[in-house]
């Protein structure tokens, strides 16, 4: 049987949506009378064949016709006004097809009542509901949705976009948006209704914000499409748009937009001040009104904290905060100062529990705390604190400090958990670069300590040389380097001058820079000349890198320069470190070629000296690239221009040109270890040194001894008589014995006695014990033991043996800060 349904009493006999119906008319008797070129198309039955059958020929096969089936259809039509129903239909083919048909009576002719039929192919994709059915579904619908005419008011609008507005239908019928939704941006949003209108384009997706009636004080996102509505003649009637709130959506994008830019701002420096700074600029004002970070007091000195929880003993510092208010008003405290927390205030069980606490709106039970903090309670009550989360800074374990974000009017929702989630995750991340900065602010100031308490404190003044030094260490970022300077009293009143720089940064670069500079004291003692010691040097670092501790050695540069007082000449070596300056009297700065070098622990290539003469009150200045390469995009020749400006004023005190060219040099803190060595030359004068050239004769020495006795009592120095006639009379034996000549002996006066025999052997004299029964072998041993100290230094023509003596009531050395502040000195 076919399925039938009734429409409504009254309800007009619309044809079904979709393509047009395929029509039939058919007699009081069920006979077709009228037949449509569209039912032709669907059945293929042509209207010849058709008139004047019965029609239930068409709605079953030949030997399943029921003639009754069709007048039951005439009947109910007749008594309900109608009839819908399905019903399978035979083609021309012979074969069925099922049909969507209503049946609606016609007006009678000749007193008979004749019948429309009118059918849809069910095969085929359309909406089969009335008017009313699709008006019910439009105005139901969860997504708002409106029709407005073309001078913009509302023509239509379904109970979602009623609800959303919060405007009653009746109140916005026949109005503009304009005029019922003045929170939303109405100039936009007409426009873009104009636009539709004049191009017929629809436009997908816009986006704006605003307030409406629903919820005044609360921003909320909207996205709506717009698209044109025409008549049947292509005549623009209107628009209909469609409103999707877009609020969470919107609000989860910004979070993890917010999300992904505190991951790429948040830890861009070793610096725990700047990270909590970093932080608190993210949060404000996306996240929060005012956000604050307190950190515990070791945290800011880089100490190891316990892990777990807060105890409340240990003191909280303000590192960072930040407010949409300029200067931050609400705040009790500045960067830097204690902060006091009550122990029941949100922040206080945040460290104690370690866990983060919610506070979505004010709450006379949770706000209980205030009364015993009255300061806060009255700057909360000045500035409000609608919603608030403390969010414990938290990292490996160990609590460093608490975050607090406060939003502070209800023009902004309420924080919530997808809130406390994000800040959450980004105060974690936060913590860990926290942790990072504060663990390297522990290793700077170990490796800064170790630095400074391995370079020298005070450089004693040297009657060859007046010196003065500076060194700064880099920034926070790049951490102590392994840069180092140093001034070493040679034999024969002569002085080495020695700067090197280490690669790398922290502890590892200042401990291999400490072993650096051990390693040249001992092979300066050895008096080797410049090259030599640079070869020996080099062999260490060598056997040094294959230690995994010392790798840090290998790659490093090194300077070692000797001058000699009595011959005014200075010999210099260099291990891939930038030239030494050179300033004459008259301020004129050069930049001595000297052979490169390779960087010590390569083994490549050798090392060779260079000999400069230097006139009395020249200035050498020694110094790391630092100096001279230590900003960006300045090139070495530059640098070096600079320096040289900056050292042409050679007559100023050696304190005040030394803070002359740190101030000339550098913009602020160093991005790298700078080190700087004046030292300005004086030579011995004609009443500090004795010489005398003795022939290789045993009679000789008693020549030798009156010379020195007479010397010395020119000097004013008759204590030093008996000790000196021995040690010239070993020294003068021991040559004309043991080497060749000629013979050569040299008396310097300086800060102590110096006695000095020089021959044409190389071969080394050598301490030994003499037995009781051996006639010699004593001679050095005595020298040894009467002398401050003793040695031998090889020459290009033979051996210098020397002693020393110190002078009786010598004034006290004087000294030079070696380690100063930035702008240290008086220029």
């Amino acid at each position: 049987m076919p399925t039938s349904q009734h429409p409504q009493p009254g309800a007009p006999p619309e044809p079904f949506g979709g393509p047009p119906a395929a029509t039939a008319v058919i007699s009081a008797d069920g006979t077709v009378i009228g037949w449509s070129p569209q039912a032709e198309r669907l059945l293929g039955h042509p209207a010849e064949e058709v008139v004047g059958r019965p029609a239930a020929e068409l709605v079953a096969a030949p030997d399943r016709l029921d003639a009754a089936r069709i007048a039951s259809i005439l009947s109910e039509a007749a008594a309900h006004g109608s009839w819908e129903g399905l019903v399978e239909a035979r083609r021309h083919d012979g074969g069925l097809r099922p049909l969507g048909v209503r049946v609606v009576p016609l007006c009678k002719v000749g007193g008979e009542r004749s019948w429309l039929a009118l059918a849809v192919d069910m095969h085929e994709p359309q909406w089969d509901v009335n008017r009313q059915m699709l008006e019910r579904f439009l105005t139901r619908s969860p997504i708002g949705m409106a029709v407005v005419g073309t001078d913009l008011r509302y023509l239509w609008l379904n109970d979602a976009l009623e609800r959303s507005g919060g405007v009653p239908r009746e109140q916005r019928l026949g109005r503009r948006l304009k005029e019922t939704m003045p929170g939303l941006d109405v100039d936009g949003i007409e426009a873009v209704m104009r636009q539709v209108l004049e191009t017929g384009e629809p436009v997908i997706d816009h986006h704006y914000q605003g307030f409406t009636e629903a919820a005044p004080g609360l921003r909320r996102s909207f996205s709506s499409s717009f698209f044109r509505l025409d008549d049947s003649a292509g005549y623009p009637q209107g628009v209909c748009y469609v409103v999707l709130d877009v609020t969470d959506r919107r609000e989860a994008q910004e979070r993890l937009a917010l999300l992904n830019e505190a991951s790429a701002r948040i830890g861009s420096t070793l610096d725990v001040g700047r990270t909590a700074q970093e932080l608190v600029d993210v949060a404000v004002p996306r996240l929060a009104d005012f956000t604050v970070i307190d950190v515990l007091e070791p945290v800011l000195s880089g100490e190891e904290l316990a892990p777990g929880p807060s105890s409340g003993d240990i003191p909280l510092r303000r590192a960072a905060q930040r407010s949409v208010r300029e200067g931050c008003p609400e705040a009790l405290v500045d960067v830097g100062e204690q902060v006091d927390y009550v122990p029941s205030s949100p922040a206080a069980r945040c460290l104690a529990e370690g866990r983060a606490i919610l506070q979505q709106q004010q709450d006379a039970e949770q706000d209980r705390w205030l009364t015993d903090d009255p300061a806060r309670a009255a700057r909360i009550h000045q500035y409000g604190a609608v919603s608030r989360m403390c969010v414990p800074m938290r990292a490996r374990g160990i609590t460093m400090g608490v975050a607090t974000f406060i939003r502070q009017t209800t023009d902004r929702p309420l924080f919530d958990e997808d809130d406390l989630r994000l800040a959450e995750e980004f105060v974690g991340r936060a913590a860990l670069c926290l942790d990072n900065a504060r663990r390297f602010t522990r290793e700077h100031t170990a490796a800064l300590t170790l630095q400074r308490s391995l370079l020298p404190h005070r450089l004693v003044r040297r009657s060859a040389v007046e010196v003065a030094s500076r060194y700064l260490p880099a920034d926070g970022q790049a951490g102590v380097g392994g840069d180092w300077f140093d001034v070493i009293q040679l034999s024969g009143a002569r002085v080495a001058l020695v700067v090197g720089d280490v690669v790398g940064h922290g502890i590892d670069a200042a401990a291999a820079m400490g072993r650096l500079r051990t390693a040249v004291q001992t092979l300066a003692d050895m008096d080797l000349a410049p090259d030599e010691l640079l070869a020996h040097l080099d062999d260490l670092v060598i056997r040094l890198s294959e230690e995994e501790s010392a790798a840090a050695i290998t790659g490093a540069s090194c300077l070692y320069a000797v001058y000699d007082p009595v011959t005014r000449r200075c010999t210099m070596a260099r291990a891939a470190h930038p030239p030494p300056a050179v300033v004459d009297a008259e301020g004129a700065v050069t930049f001595p070629e000297l052979p490169a070098g390779p960087p010590l622990g390569l083994g490549s290539l050798p090392f060779e000296s260079a000999e400069l003469e230097l006139p009395e009150g020249s200035l050498l200045a020694l110094y790391t690239d630092g100096l001279i390469d230590n900003r960006r995009h300045r090139d070495i020749d530059a640098g070096l221009d600079r320096l040289r400006a900056a050292l042409s004023h050679p007559d100023r005190p050696l304190e005040q040109l030394c803070g002359l060219v740190i101030r000339s040099m550098l913009d602020g803190h160093p991005t790298d270890d700078v080190a700087l060595l004046l030292a300005r030359t004086r030579g011995l004068s004609a009443d500090e040194v004795a010489t005398w050239d003795l022939p290789v004769d045993p009679a000789v020495v008693a020549t030798a001894r009156e010379l020195a006795t007479r010397q010395l009592e020119s000097w004013g120095l008759q204590e030093l008589l008996f000790t000196t006639e021995l040690v010239v009379s070993e020294l003068v034996t021991n040559a004309i014995r043991h080497a060749a000549g000629p013979i050569q002996l040299r008396l310097i006066r300086q800060s102590v006695l110096t006695c000095e025999v020089s021959d044409a052997s190389s071969t080394s004299p050598r301490l030994r014990h003499a037995r009781t029964t051996d006639e010699g072998g004593r001679g050095l041993l005595l020298v040894a033991q009467l002398t401050r100290r003793w040695g031998t230094r090889y020459t290009h023509t033979g051996k210098i043996i020397w002693a020393e003596q110190s002078i009786p009531m010598d004034e006290p050395e004087g000294s030079a800060p070696a380690l100063d502040a930035w702008a240290g000195g008086d220029g």
